[in-house]
């Protein structure tokens, strides 16, 4: 079931979406060469905790920790390791879920490790792009294929990239996942039309290489993360969206963001 958003919630998940805001911010001074991917677990889950907000991906579906940390080829759903070691060049994917007061919020971020390589640059950037692609499609009366359809031309038509297939956005809000799903992929003009009130993630997943991914075991943790099957890179960025009659709101927005996407 899709259930479309009042004004009240939608705000209420944007003071959600400001905590993880405010994670992903701080997380640009916490990155750097030599610390371990535990390091960034850490600072995330203080700063949730101590706004008053908590973190929904612990203990969902049986995982232990407040943010997925992906580095290089890692896709989605790694956990946090004290023994990964983060050094210059590497490229790390933060990804978390807060609820704050009952309101969901959901967002990734993709950052450098020290100085990468301009190929890894070009990747996050383009990536990055194709999210403000998908969103600024995001508008009452388009559809679905709309958002993916205008990824996938940019990624993959484009720029020859890999654009992952079977991980994909969602719906969100009561819960961290509801319909609809919304692939980064399709054809425009299909699919669920969007309404006012709707409230989604739009997360591409953009490889260097393959849009295929294979499955690893995270150790001690019977959890399972996800890869490229070529072992290329891969970058992630997401937003939580609210659909408007004034078009797309980011409720995950950074404090540099085009004002045309910020509630009022």
């Amino acid at each position: 079931m899709i259930t479309l958003k009042s004004e009240r919630e939608i705000k209420g998940m944007a003071a959600s979406g400001a905590v993880i805001a405010g994670v992903q911010q701080g997380l640009f001074d916490i990155i750097k060469p030599g610390i371990s991917s535990w390091v960034i677990e850490e600072f995330a889950n203080d700063y949730i905790e101590s706004h008053g907000a908590r973190a929904s991906e612990k203990g969902f579906e049986g995982y232990k920790y407040a943010t997925c940390v992906s580095v290089n080829e890692e896709v989605a759903h790694a956990t946090p390791r004290k023994n990964l070691i983060l050094k210059t060049g590497d490229i790390v994917s933060v990804d978390m879920t807060v609820n704050l007061d009952g309101y969901e919020s959901d967002a990734c971020w993709t950052y450098a490790v020290g100085e990468v390589k301009p190929e890894l640059q070009k990747l996050m950037d383009d990536t990055l792009k194709s999210l403000y692609l998908g969103i600024d499609q995001a508008v009452i009366g388009n559809r679905i294929g709309d958002i993916g359809h205008a990824i996938q031309q940019f990624t993959e038509v484009e720029n020859n990239y890999g654009d992952i297939r079977e991980l994909i956005g969602h719906g969100i809000q009561p819960t961290m996942h509801e319909q609809p799903n919304v692939p980064h992929y399709g054809e425009a003009g299909k699919g669920l039309r969007l309404k006012e009130g709707m409230t989604i993630t739009i997360e591409p997943m953009i490889s260097m290489g393959t849009w295929h991914i294979a499955s690893r075991e995270a150790k001690g943790d019977n959890w399972e993360y996800y890869v490229t099957a070529d072992g290329t890179p891969c970058a992630q960025y997401e937003h939580t969206i609210a659909i408007t009659k004034d078009g797309p709101k980011i409720l995950t927005a950074h404090a540099n963001e085009d004002p045309k996407y910020l509630i009022d």
